[in-house]
Formats: C-alpha cells, structure tokens, sequence
C-alpha cells in the first residue's frame, strides 16, 4: 500500500526545504557536478543555493509541486515560458560564477548546445528539474510530483519535454511516456539526453 504524500503546488514558504531535498537528490549528478564540482563544500554551499532561485523563479509560472515534508520536488515551464529570462540569468550570475570559476565559459556553451536542441521541439510544459531524496527513493514520489501536469498535457493535447542528465533514468522516463529525441554533451563534460513524451490517450476503463 502506497504511502506516498499527495503533490501539491508549492509556496514560498516550501522554498529552503525543496532545495534541501534537490540538493540531496543531485549529489552524485553529472551535470552539477561538472558545473559546481564534486567536493564539499558544493552541495551545501552552492546547489542548495542554485535550486532556492531556480525555485523562486519557477514559482511565478504557478507550476512548481512538492509535497508535505519535502521528499522531493518538481519544477515545469508553461507552454512558451522555458527560456531563463537574461534577468534571471544576471541574477544568478555571481552564485554560477562563485560555484563555477573559469568552468563558467564552457559552462555557458554547454548550456547554448542544450537551448538549441529544446528549441527544436513545438510548444509544451518542460520538466526542467525533478528531484527526490535519496531516502525517500523508490515511493513513487516522482510519479507523483510529474502526475499533476502530465494530466494538464494529456487533457489539453500537450506534449512534455525534459532532459535526463543519467541514462540510468531513462527507463523511468519512458514508463511515464516520454522517449529518447536526441544528445547533447556539454564541452569536455557529460552527456544529457532530451525526452519527448505525446499526449497520451485517455485510458479506457470499460
């Protein structure tokens, strides 16, 4: 029997607690760990720090889920909305440059590469983070955290869009619809793969 927290839509008051817990969730990521490095103090100091804004960003499209007690959390991108505003990008410069030193510049062109593979795609909601803690892993807490908007997508004839930073995810992803489209790998740094899911066909119970 399931045990898992309903999702819900986040708060601000969710924001120190879901970074806490995305933190976590991207300790050992290949992605973080080429931008930010892989040796203390990084998770503390710098992802804690890179997903409270990322959270507090996400949160004005209304499309930010976690669920009570933190376990995890999802943050998506409307239809039309998934470029980082360059606002946004010049705020969060001096934590990227702090975290990332003279990694910054090829940071940047990986980070180009992967704009210009998304931007390939037709309108849909982005995945652009989802994340559970180590500890609660293997809850469905996931599912439940995407179960939201995949709705929204199948209802409104959407499609949904993400990049799995682990090919070790990509069979979870594709239980939940989406499909391999392609690979970016980042300048002397790691491979990411773009997953594309379609609308899925109500689920006849008759």
């Amino acid at each position: 029997m399931s045990t898992t927290t309903p999702a819900r839509l986040a708060t601000a008051a969710d924001i120190d607690g879901m970074a806490a817990a995305l933190a976590a969730a991207f300790h050992d990521d290949p992605v973080m760990c080429w931008l930010f490095g892989d040796a203390p103090p990084r998770p503390q100091r710098y992802s804690e720090q890179f997903f409270a804004r990322e959270g507090r960003r996400h949160l004005q499209q209304h499309t930010v889920y976690t669920s009570d007690g933190h376990p995890g959390a999802a943050f998506w991108d409307p239809p039309g909305h998934w470029r980082t505003p360059p606002l946004a990008v010049l705020r969060m410069a001096p934590l990227l440059v702090r975290g990332m030193g003279r990694r910054t510049t090829r940071a940047l062109r990986g980070l180009t590469r992967m704009e210009k593979v998304h931007s390939e795609h037709p309108d849909h909601y982005y995945l652009a983070v989802l994340g559970t803690r180590p500890d609660r892993q293997g809850e469905g807490i996931g599912a439940a955290l995407m179960a939201p908007v995949l709705s929204i997508c199948d209802t409104d004839g959407v499609g949904a869009y993400l990049e799995s930073s682990k090919e070790a995810n990509i069979p979870y992803y594709r239980r939940h619809g989406f499909e391999v489209v392609g690979e970016v790998t980042f300048p002397a740094g790691p491979t990411i793969w773009p997953m594309w899911r379609d609308p899925q066909p109500p689920t006849d119970l008759t």
